[in-house]
């Protein structure tokens, strides 16, 4: 309930598929016939003076309900405004009346092609046309903010909004979950990457450790000789990408993220990520791998967690199966899963585990047309707010939770046992965790209920190994260039010669599968999509002032 953006299991929705899409795109972000060129700047010398001490929502005098439009770039979207806890006391503060309107990229182009514009937007894909095209269609939250609502200087990350500034200097959108250093620092950003294996299997075989290829082949025979019922080693759904065995065990063993001078620096060719490859690769051909983990969905694969079929897994998105996890540990005590260090570096790298960056997930706009775009500000500056984060995810003090003399909250003993045994009916009347465009990771150190039981073990293990991969945020080359065609196929390339290396029947196989993918790497010009990389990783650095 508290992670929504992980329990979808996506960063977002993908962006123009079609050459249509990319047209209309293109054309409506370049000033087409949708959207206003000026933005509708309303006066509010009648209704508040601004003050940099306090939020604008509090001064605004305004007595009748301000209608606003909101446009998510996703069907799935919960649309209902004003029923739960959380929305009805967004509407009754800031007294404002959302009409959500959901679609995918098709709807979304209409409203560039010549449709009205809502006054507010969501979308997904930072990379997207609409995002980078930004200036010609929504208004920059610096010029709202000194208009009407200089606060939101206060409670939005200055890290954050430098990121997402464009040429004219500007910045337009704002995301949820977006980390900065800072965060990171902080030490409130759990992680979300573990190697687990169920306590039951680990303690009868004497705690072993397995962080060596050979001690790592060795524990998966054991495992496979006293429980043979069981699968020895997991790990997420591959589907259409490369499961946990990608980026996730990269990470887990520490592959660098640039090259000693600071260039980029191809991971999935590292020696000694290939080395584990080959390993589980023989793990693989020992038995203790299961073909059916290579073509499981994700439904499938969480069925299997929530049963404990898996001995151990490498787990990537502790968060995302927090519930699969919690309800195989509450009907099957002293069998839960645990996570331990697993596989280690064979180059004696520390792990450096990612976590949500700077770019975060969800991006927010105010377009040009909007009606009132001093009451669209205020819906901004509320949600960042400490008060907006604490409704968002733990609703009303005295009604949903109670705060603690230490500064933390909890969910009243009610409300916890309608999230604990009623989910529909939680979601329906309190929608905690659920209403997160703002959200952040932060605000969940504030409460023991912002995590099922069954995986704070695996965060606190996590402590101390997380590592921001701010430099590798969107450094691909831009949509429609001929680099970005090539990437999609060396992506695609990449994805099926994993699983052929992971399934290979020896290790001539083995490598032939990489020979191959190295040859095509050749003849789609890598080297020029290298070079994109590391010139994109260069201005990321001067960005976040980190050259």
């Amino acid at each position: 309930m508290f992670n929504i953006h992980r329990v979808l299991g996506q960063r977002g929705v993908k962006g123009c598929a079609a050459l249509l899409t990319a047209v209309l795109m293109v054309t409506g972000c370049s000033g087409g016939s949708g959207g206003s060129s000026e933005a509708n700047w309303v006066s509010i010398e009648d209704r508040y003076t601004v003050d940099p001490e306090k939020p604008a929502w509090q001064l605004d005098k305004k007595e009748e309900v301000t209608d606003l439009t909101w446009y998510v770039n996703a069907d799935w979207w919960n649309t209902d405004f004003g029923k739960d806890i959380v929305t009805k006391k967004i509407k009754e503060d800031l007294n404002i009346n959302i009409k959500f309107i959901t679609g995918d990229d098709t709807k979304l182009n209409t409203f560039f092609a010549g449709g009205d514009m809502p006054d507010l937007l969501t979308v997904f894909d930072s990379n997207s046309q609409v995002v980078s095209k930004a200036s010609t269609w929504a208004i920059p939250l610096n010029d709202l903010a000194e208009k009407y609502d200089p606060y939101f200087n206060k409670v939005a990350a200055a890290d954050t909004l430098k990121w997402f500034q464009q040429a004219d200097g500007k910045t337009y959108g704002y995301p949820n979950y977006s980390n900065t250093q800072a965060d990171y620092d902080s030490g409130n950003i759990p992680a979300k990457t573990a190697f687990i294996i169920r306590k039951d299997v680990y303690e009868a075989l004497g705690s072993p450790v397995m962080g060596t290829p050979e001690q790592f082949q060795s524990v998966m025979k054991q495992i496979k000789e006293k429980f043979p019922s069981l699968i020895p080693f997991g790990f997420n759904a591959i589907g259409g990408g490369t499961g946990s065995l990608g980026d996730a065990l990269q990470d887990f063993i520490g592959v660098p993220l640039e090259t000693e001078n600071g260039e980029f620096y191809d991971r999935n060719l590292d020696e000694d990520y290939l080395t584990w490859l080959k390993t589980l690769n023989a793990v693989y051909r020992d038995g203790n791998i299961s073909d059916d983990s290579f073509a499981d969905d994700g439904t499938a694969f969480e069925e299997k967690v929530k049963s404990g079929k898996y001995a151990a897994m490498l787990l990537d998105g502790t968060p995302q199966q927090g519930g699969n996890l919690q309800i195989y540990m509450s009907d099957n005590e002293g069998k839960e899963y645990i996570a331990i260090d697993g596989p280690q570096s064979t180059k004696g790298h520390a792990p450096t585990l990612n976590q949500s960056g700077i770019t975060g997930w969800m991006i927010n706009f105010i377009s040009k047309d909007a009606k009132d775009p001093a009451k669209a500000m205020q819906i901004f500056t509320y949600l960042l707010s400490e008060e907006g984060q604490i409704l968002m995810n733990y609703g009303i003090e005295g009604e949903t939770f109670k705060k603690k003399a230490d500064g933390t909250v909890e969910l009243l003993p009610a409300v916890k046992d309608m999230q604990l045994h009623n989910a529909d009916q939680f979601k329906k009347d309190y929608r905690l965790g659920e209403f997160m465009f703002f959200g952040h990771d932060r605000h969940k150190a504030l409460s023991a209920d912002a995590f099922p039981e069954a995986i704070k073990q695996m965060q606190a293990w996590g402590k101390g190994k997380l590592t921001p991969h701010f430099i590798l945020e969107n450094i691909n080359p831009n949509l429609g260039t001929a680099e970005a065609r090539a990437l999609s196929a060396i992506n695609t390339k990449w994805n099926s010669t994993l699983v052929s290396m992971l399934r290979s029947k020896d290790d001539a196989s083995f490598d032939n599968a990489l020979a191959a993918y190295q040859s095509f790497l050749e003849e789609k010009r890598w080297a020029d999509i290298v070079k994109i990389r590391s010139e994109k990783m260069k201005q990321n650095k001067e960005k976040l002032g980190m050259q």
